[in-house]
């Protein structure tokens, strides 16, 4: 059940709670057609439990809609492909991220994400800033009062990347990523370029485990992305991270590394 993030959810609990009351429908008659107890319902509208996917879609059945709420989601903000991902990145006590060519999500500046963001082409303006907050958003769960542990493997491509006009952004994103892996929860580590080929090059993976102890992966691609579930891909993926993780430098060599390539920038 993942969350929608802020302040998409303010918009589309507006919208349920408007299309209820113009339906003639009380929360108790609402939430029976959703799924959901009366209190669920009160308590979504109300803002004091998080709206889910499975409630927008809930939302949608109860008042016949046609999945118009969940297709405001996908089209405003987050796309639904990736909610599912958010909900166990938001509640894991261990995060880890391999990324051979970008920085992780969670570590990226505002500049960068847009920058990236920028590349896709079919994204309007509103569009790539409402995925720029919402993936700055994200990274709300790294300063709480319990972040999780999170170990990130990047290749030094992806903090060596350049070019005309993203040098700036470039040494700003390297400062931060710097100060994020000073924190004691958080790990970056680099795979220096003279490795060559390792099993990483194949794509970018992450893996959640909730307080449960319970694992779950998220591949992403050039048309989304998926959750992974399943033992046997669970293992694979597990032992495709031990794999890239003995590849890279230490933390405090990693550290060094990056503080080489934010010079190469100059003051930030």
């Amino acid at each position: 059940m993942a969350d929608v993030p802020d302040p998409l959810a303010d918009f589309v609990v507006a919208e349920v709670r408007r299309a209820r009351g113009a339906a003639g429908m009380t929360q108790e008659a609402f939430g029976r057609g959703a799924g959901f107890s009366a209190s669920h319902v009160s308590a979504v509208e109300g803002g004091t439990r998080a709206l889910t996917l499975d409630f927008i879609k809930g939302a949608d059945r109860a008042l016949s809609t046609g999945g118009l709420f969940e297709r405001l989601v996908s089209k405003l903000g987050t796309p639904s492909w990736f909610l599912p991902w958010l909900d166990a990145e938001r509640n894991a006590t261990q995060l880890r991220y391999f990324e051979p060519n970008l920085i992780p999500g969670l570590l990226q500046t505002e500049a960068y994400a847009r920058a990236v963001l920028r590349t896709v082409d079919s994204l309007t303006d509103d569009e790539v800033e409402q995925r720029v907050s919402t993936r700055i958003d994200r990274q709300r769960i790294l300063t709480g009062a319990r972040p999780p542990q999170l170990v990130a493997v990047l290749d030094e491509r992806a903090v060596s990347l350049t070019g005309e006009g993203f040098g700036g952004i470039m040494g700003q994103q390297i400062t931060q990523l710097i100060a994020r892996a000073e924190l004691p929860h958080v790990h970056v580590h680099v795979i220096p370029a003279a490795t060559g080929l390792h099993v990483g090059l194949s794509g970018p993976f992450a893996l959640a485990r909730s307080g449960g102890g319970m694992w779950v992966g998220h591949l992403e691609n050039q048309l989304g992305g998926v959750v992974v579930d399943k033992d046997d891909e669970l293992a694979t993926l597990q032992a495709r991270w031990e794999n890239v993780r003995n590849e890279a430098l230490p933390r405090r060599q990693s550290i060094d590394l990056l503080k080489e390539v934010e010079s190469q920038h100059g003051p930030q």
